[in-house]
């Protein structure tokens, strides 16, 4: 696939994503209107949408007539629901997010706590509602956001992160569990959801999707601790350099950043070969794991 088929594809699915937002998202004036400002307010802020373009990518690998919007809406409305949570005084304190004011900062703390809370549950109303007519697949839907997303995924992941940082005993693999949960694990849902779609997929091609998911978290994250110290806000969206400030153990701080970039890479790697065992249909999922390797912000 060229760079320039793979931007086109890739501007397709994102415009896809950002309309699916628009139209399955309440208005901002249904009532309490509030809550449902500060909703779309975090919403449509922006972002690199990458977990329903995930989704869209690996429902490429297994084409179904299912639609996959309204389940790419349900996985980005719980991506910001913990992008909210994370923001607030309570855990990361910050002001900045995909490049403007965090919701706690344009609403309030309570609002942005139950704008957070409305969008984790309003993602599993999406998936019970838009794929009631197809219960198997509805069913598994919900299974992989809900375990990706909870206490033995995302939130637990978090969990680890505080006790670590409270505790200042983190060591390699401790921060390896927490980024296969609190960010590999809602990637990894990402991937299975998307080939769920395709209807009766085995347990072997879950598993190789599971694995695919799970390097690209990884690498994710990777990525992510290197950009918090070579990037800045404008490029980010995001406060940068608050892993350093607050003496966060990262990737960067135990390995620096040459061998954070070759684990990033080794990770990549791992994960497109895996594609190609699973599916020939992966040539834009390939691209997009390259370019989230190479990745500024």
């Amino acid at each position: 696939m060229t760079k320039e088929q793979f931007d086109a594809e890739f501007k397709q699915k994102l415009n896809s994503v950002e309309a699916a937002i628009e139209k399955y998202l309440p208005p901002a004036d249904t009532r309490p209107s509030i809550v449902h400002k500060a909703m779309r307010y975090s919403m449509e802020a922006g972002g690199k949408r990458l977990r329903p373009i995930l989704m869209l990518a690996a429902h490429d690998m297994f084409p179904s007539d299912v639609d996959p919007l309204p389940a790419c809406v349900a996985i980005e409305c719980l991506h910001t629901y913990s992008l909210i949570h994370d923001d607030l005084p309570c855990m990361d304190n910050s002001d900045l997010r995909r490049g403007k004011p965090t919701c706690h900062k344009m609403f309030d703390e309570t609002m942005a706590l139950l704008a957070g809370d409305g969008l984790l549950t309003y993602a599993f109303w999406l998936l019970g509602e838009y794929y009631q007519n197809v219960p198997a697949i509805s069913n598994g839907l919900v299974r992989d956001l809900a375990f990706g997303a909870g206490s033995q995924g995302m939130v637990g992941g978090q969990v680890e992160d505080v006790l670590g940082e409270r505790e200042g005993k983190m060591t390699p693999d401790k921060l390896n569990f927490i980024h296969e949960n609190k960010t590999a694990a809602l990637i990894t849902a990402a991937v299975t959801m998307g080939i769920r779609m395709a209807g009766a997929i085995g347990d072997e091609k879950l598993d190789i999707a599971r694995k695919i998911g799970r390097n690209i978290g990884l690498a994710f994250q990777v990525i992510d601790d290197i950009l918090d110290v070579v990037s800045d806000d404008a490029t980010m969206g995001k406060t940068t350099g608050l892993d350093a400030a607050n003496e966060k153990t990262t990737y960067v701080s135990l390995y620096g950043i040459e061998k954070s970039r070759e684990i990033a890479a080794e990770l990549s790697d791992n994960a497109i070969k895996l594609c190609d065992s699973l599916s020939p249909n992966c040539e834009f999922m390939k691209a997009l794991i390259g370019r989230m390797l190479n990745r500024i912000n």
